[in-house]
C-alpha cells in the first residue's frame, strides 16, 4: 500500500513545478518532465511503460477512481492527494478528472529504419494538428514521425490530449538541424506543396524507405526544406480551396503513401 502525501497548500513547490510544466515548454526541457492528465493518458502511459514520478490525485477523484488511481500508484514512486481546488489550479483542462501524473521525458529516438516510411512535419504550430496528424500515422502503420525542432511540442498537454495517447507509442524523432538532417537520412524525401506544375500524389510511386514532408500551417514548406527534396508532389485540387489543412493534407498524404 502506496504512502500518500497530503498537500493543502497552493504555494508549495510541487504545485508550483506542475504549473510551470503544463504551460512552458523550455520548464519542461529544464527539468526532463511532462505532465500526464487525465484517467486515459495516464493508463496509456502505463501500458507504454512510462514510470510516473509523481501521482497528484484530487479528494473527489481518490474516491471515484479508486481502483485506477491503486494501480497509478503502484507505477508512481510519490503519490499525493489534494483538494479539489488545488488540482483545478493545477490542471490544464476546464472539467479536470483529478488525475495528473508527472513523468521523466522519454529518451529521444534518433534512429532511422532506412526502410521504413515516415511523415515528416517541419515548423508544425498546433498541437491539435500534430495530434491529428499522429492518430492517422499510427492507424495507417507508419514508422515514426519526425519533427523539426521549431515545430510544436509533442509533450505538451494540448499535443498528448489531442493524440489520444499516439504520442507515447509511435516513435517521435526530432531533427534540429532539419533539412540537413532529413538529406541525410537515407530516405527518398517528398515535399508536399501547393503547386500545379509539381507531381501529383495520386501518381507517386512510394516504397520502402521514403518520407513525406508536410510544412507550416500558414506557410507550408521553406524553401530549403523544399530544396533538399527528392520530388516536389501535390494533391491535387479541383475546387476553388487554395490549399489543404497541415492535418488534411497529411493525412492524404500518408494515406497514399502506405496503401
Amino acid at each position: 500500500m502506496k504512502n500518500w502525501i497530503n498537500l493543502t497548500s497552493k504555494d508549495n513547490s510541487l504545485i508550483k513545478l506542475v504549473c510551470a510544466l503544463q504551460s512552458s515548454r523550455k520548464a519542461r526541457k529544464e527539468h526532463n518532465l511532462f505532465v500526464l492528465e487525465g484517467l486515459r493518458i495516464c493508463d496509456d502511459a502505463k501500458v507504454c511503460e512510462i514510470r510516473f514520478d509523481k501521482l497528484i490525485i484530487s479528494e473527489t477523484a481518490s474516491l471515484k477512481y479508486k481502483d485506477a488511481v491503486e494501480k497509478f500508484a503502484e507505477n508512481s514512486d510519490e503519490c499525493y492527494l489534494v483538494p479539489d481546488s488545488i488540482f483545478k489550479k493545477i490542471s490544464d483542462t476546464t472539467s479536470p478528472q483529478g488525475i495528473i501524473a508527472v513523468a521523466s521525458m522519454p529518451q529521444k529516438n534518433t534512429e532511422i529504419d532506412k526502410s521504413g516510411r515516415y511523415i515528416a512535419l517541419e515548423n508544425l504550430n498546433d498541437p491539435s494538428n500534430l495530434g491529428a496528424i499522429s492518430r492517422t500515422a499510427e492507424a495507417l502503420g507508419v514508422s515514426g514521425i519526425i519533427l523539426s525542432g521549431d515545430s510544436c511540442d509533442p509533450y505538451s498537454p494540448k499535443s498528448l490530449r489531442a493524440s489520444m495517447g499516439t504520442l507515447l507509442r509511435m516513435p517521435v524523432i526530432v531533427f534540429d538541424d532539419f533539412c540537413k538532417s532529413i538529406k541525410a537520412s537515407g530516405l527518398k524525401s517528398f515535399a508536399c506543396v501547393v503547386d500545379k506544375d509539381a507531381k501529383s500524389i495520386t501518381d507517386v510511386c512510394f516504397e520502402n524507405g521514403s518520407v513525406v514532408m508536410i510544412g507550416n500551417e500558414a506557410n507550408g514548406l521553406t524553401d530549403n526544406a523544399k530544396s533538399v527534396a527528392n520530388e516536389q508532389i501535390t494533391i491535387k485540387m479541383s475546387g476553388k480551396a487554395e490549399s489543404l489543412n497541415a492535418a488534411t493534407a497529411a493525412a492524404i498524404s500518408i494515406w497514399e503513401m502506405m496503401k
